[in-house]
């Protein structure tokens, strides 16, 4: 018999109660499968995991569940308590990586150890509160999406209790993909997202760190895939017992204040990098312009100051008018026009050649990364890309 979790005296121990899942509709239900890595986590895991499973509980009667937690190389107490965890209650499973390998590899593993037909991830210190899993599948069967992305910075979003320093950072790189993206996806760098089972399946993510979450938008929109995003709040909670009666040393002894494990140039490196990918055009092409009308605007100043010594020359009545000799009066007068000009020329040409051949680059990856992956999807057994809905 299935079980979940009821909140009862504390949430320390959870206490298990009887689920429907010998009623035979209840395996027609879909199957959400929460991932979420961890990393050192122990201070919060315990209750943390028992909001998840509350929640979920709440939902049993509209959706199966489970939640696949990633113990990414802790070393703290996380893997013990996650364990101890699991064995209470059935639908959270533990998947143990031996050394820290990144939110990239977390997330892979969370993926290939899932059984649901939809896949939700979200960090285990819930700053996104769990009512946004039921929002996020709910608007996946709506639309059709193989990616809902919970987005802070939507129409509708809203951001608390972040310091000041990471949020401007989040919301900076996000506008820039953003616009490299063409505006159509407000949040690309959160992980908090839903994902359709046999598109992740089918997907095979690169990156280790927190770059997986622009490449994974970024492959979605290579293969033509839907991409949304609703509207979420991020807050960055203080964990329970950390209240006013505490001394403030007392509190920052037991509950440290939160802070982000994103390691900024590295990070900052990437995002340059995927708004890149999204766009190789405008880095080169923005610039080329720049040069091209910069130089052109000195280069115009050179040749009004050759004509204006081509015209000292007529008048003066010269025996040889040579063109060549007016440039060459104008170089002496001004010879900074000529240099910044031809520099710049040369510079916005050459920007402009690297466009061509990025976009030309761009278009032959699109093509190879669809045809690899249409032959890799047409290449799976019917079983296996009818994912967990055969469960």
């Amino acid at each position: 018999m299935v079980s979940v979790p009821v909140m009862k005296a504390g949430w320390s121990q959870p206490v298990l109660s009887p689920s429907p899942a010998d009623e035979p509709e209840f395996k027609l239900r879909p199957f959400v499968s929460l991932v979420t890595p961890a990393y050192n986590e122990a201070a919060i895991l315990e209750e943390n995991l028992t909001l998840l499973c509350c929640h979920m509980a709440q939902l049993e009667q509209e959706f199966r569940w489970e939640i696949v937690l990633v113990n990414d190389g802790s070393r703290d107490d996380t893997a013990r308590l996650a364990d101890a965890f699991a064995q209470r209650v059935p639908q959270v499973r533990v998947v143990h990586h031996p050394y820290n390998s990144g939110l990239g590899q977390a997330l892979r593993s969370g993926f290939e150890h899932s059984k649901g037909d939809y896949i939700v991830t979200l960090d285990l210190d819930l700053s996104y509160s769990p009512e946004h899993i039921e929002a996020l599948v709910r608007q996946m069967q709506k639309t059709g999406a193989q990616v809902v992305v919970a987005s802070p910075y939507m129409p509708g979003g809203q951001v608390s209790n972040v310091p000041t320093f990471r949020r401007l950072l989040s919301v900076w790189a996000n506008r820039f993909l953003s616009l490299a993206d063409k505006g159509e996806i407000s949040t690309l760098t959160g992980m908090v997202r839903a994902y359709d089972r046999n598109f992740v399946e089918s997907l095979h993510p690169r990156a280790m760190g927190m770059d997986i979450n622009p490449e994974i938008i970024h492959k979605a929109k290579l293969l033509n895939e839907r991409v949304d995003e609703g509207p979420a709040h991020l807050h960055w909670r203080t964990p329970s017992g950390a209240g006013s009666s505490q001394t403030p040393a007392a509190s920052a002894a037991t509950h440290p204040r939160r802070k982000s494990s994103m390691k900024i140039l590295r990070h900052t490196w990437s995002i340059f990098f995927y708004g890149f990918l999204f766009r190789p055009v405008m880095l080169f092409l923005v610039p080329s312009v720049l040069f091209l009308s910069l130089g052109g605007y000195s280069a115009s100043w050179a040749a009004i100051h050759s004509w204006t010594a081509y015209q000292d020359l007529i008048s003066a009545a010269t025996p040889v008018l040579d063109p060549t000799v007016a440039v060459a009066m104008a170089y002496q007068q001004a010879p900074h026009t000529f240099i910044i000009g031809g520099v710049l020329l040369m510079l916005g040409v050459q920007l402009f050649s690297l466009a061509v051949l990025a976009v030309q680059g761009k278009y032959y990856f699109e093509e190879l990364f669809y045809l690899g992956t249409s032959i890799h999807r047409a290449n799976q057994p019917a079983n296996h890309r009818s994912g967990a809905r055969t469960n």
